[in-house]
C-alpha cells in the first residue's frame, strides 16, 4: 500500500510527524512544499531527525526540480557547508528517487 503525503500532512496536532516517516510515504504525489519541508527538517535537525546536510540538499533539490524557487535558494545555502563529495551524493540520491518513479522531472 502506497501512501502519498502533502505538506498539510506533515504536522499533526501538537507533535510533528517525524520527517523520516513522512519521507517513507512520499511518492509520485509528493508536492514541492512537502519536499521542501523535509529539507528544512534535515537542515535544522527538527521534527524527529538529526541534522543531515546530504538529506537536506536532496530534498531541497527535489523541491526545486518541482518548481519551488525557495528550495533552490535553500539548496544553495546548505551547499556552502558541504563538501563536493557530499553534494555529489545528495544529487545521486535525488536522481535515484526520481528514477524510482517518484516526483516529476523538469523539462
Amino acid at each position: 500500500m502506497s501512501m502519498n503525503w502533502s505538506s498539510a500532512d506533515f504536522h499533526r496536532g501538537a507533535r510533528a510527524v517525524p520527517a523520516a516517516v513522512v519521507a517513507a510515504g512520499l511518492g509520485a504525489g509528493a508536492g514541492a512544499d512537502a519536499l521542501y519541508d523535509l529539507g528544512i527538517s534535515y537542515s535544522t535537525g527538527t521534527d524527529g531527525v538529526a541534522v543531515d546536510l546530504v538529506e537536506a540538499h536532496k530534498w531541497f533539490n527535489l523541491a526545486a526540480v518541482s518548481g519551488l524557487a525557495a528550495a533552490a535558494a535553500a539548496r544553495a545555502d546548505v551547499a556552502v557547508d558541504m563538501t563536493a563529495r557530499q553534494i555529489a551524493e545528495a544529487q545521486r540520491q535525488a536522481r535515484a528517487w526520481l528514477a524510482a518513479g517518484n516526483g516529476r522531472r523538469a523539462s
